[in-house]
């Protein structure tokens, strides 16, 4: 059986499978899950868990061993076994064949791991297991499920959010869940169930770092490529990592990309900010992106981009941090900018 995350709770009240495969690379989720199923479990008498590794090197039969002795502190166990590679091999394979046909309720066994591939999921030891038990993969929440999941997760904890500070928390955090998850926990403890005024989430926000990747983005709207390059000199200074800059800087080339895109089809300012969720207070920063950045520049710097990550993923000879000042410049002067290799000499 295959459910979502937001459905664990409900399942595990309609009775606790005997195997729970749970599988992706969205770390809140996979530890949030994990947590929920092993909470659970413990609540019905399963007080003694055992973890194995699954990796290339692990003898299957120590699983086997596992599940049929007998425990001398609890008779109900939980086995959970990760998967780093979310691979087993054709002997592991076998093994959990043979360990379906003696499944029973006193011992509960977890499989967990990255995400699982199309293939992965269609060979014969996990068509078996999820037969027996409830598959749970993991995806990236994003758009209306990111704003759904923040306001439930708001009631949890009891924060009280101004609806534009729901949108500024989606803006500054989207993809990154721990984080979003430990600024509502901050929250809940600073204004204990009094509402959070967008004031207060971005004073909170700023003051976490001297320069961050949301100021260097407020600088690219703007067009003031000499801050944006200032901010990502202090970046670099603080150890900043080059691939969430990176990260930022594409979702941001690509929003823009799209209404830009839209905007030359006839569409108006005002539903581009309805529909991307751009509250009032950065409108100005927008309309001024709009205003000054062709489609043109914008493909060059997006192609641009795509050459930095691969060369911040494949080369430690050049620094990263100048080429993402590039990226920056080239959004506003691109035509002057497109003949000028990346890979320069450096030294």
């Amino acid at each position: 059986m295959r459910i979502y995350h937001n459905q664990l709770t409900n399942n595990l009240h309609q009775g606790l499978k005997p195997v729970w495969l749970i599988f992706g690379d969205e770390p809140w989720q996979k530890n949030d899950s994990l947590a929920t199923v092993k909470n659970y479990a413990q609540q019905q008498g399963f007080s003694e868990l055992i973890r194995f590794t699954g990796d290339d090197k692990f003898d299957w039969q120590l699983l086997v061993e596992e599940y049929q002795s007998l425990s001398l502190f609890a008779s109900q166990r939980i086995i959970e076994i990760e998967l780093p590679t979310s691979k087993i091999n054709e002997s592991g394979s076998k093994v959990l064949l043979k360990l379906v046909e003696q499944l029973h309720q006193d011992v509960l066994l977890i499989f967990h791991g990255p995400k699982l591939d199309a293939n992965n999921q269609k060979r014969k030891w996990f068509k078996t297991l999820e037969k027996q038990g409830v598959f749970l993969p993991l995806y990236d929440i994003e758009g209306k499920q990111l704003h759904q999941w923040l306001q439930r997760q708001a009631r949890v904890l009891n924060v009280n959010l101004q609806p534009d500070v729901s949108s500024l928390l989606v803006e500054f955090f989207e993809g990154n869940l721990p984080a979003l998850q430990q600024e509502l926990q901050k929250l809940s403890l600073l204004f204990d169930n009094a509402q959070v005024s967008i004031e207060d989430a971005e004073q909170l926000i700023i003051k976490q770092a001297k320069f961050n990747p949301f100021q260097l983005i407020d600088a690219l709207l703007l067009g003031n490529t000499t801050k944006c390059i200032s901010i990502l000199d202090q970046l670099q200074h603080e150890g900043s990592a080059a691939g969430q800059i990176i990260w930022f800087l594409h979702k941001e080339i690509s929003q823009i990309f799209n209404m830009l895109e839209k905007k030359q089809q006839g569409e108006s300012l005002n539903n581009l900010y309805k529909e991307y969720r751009i509250w009032d207070k950065r409108k100005p920063l927008y309309q001024h992106a709009l205003t000054h950045i062709s489609l043109e520049n914008i493909r060059h710097a997006q192609s641009r981009l795509s050459q930095v990550d691969l060369i911040s993923k494949t080369s430690s000879d050049f620094n990263v941090f100048i080429l993402l000042a590039d990226i920056c410049l080239t959004l506003y002067h691109g035509d002057k900018l497109a003949q000028l290799p990346l890979n320069y000499e450096y030294g």
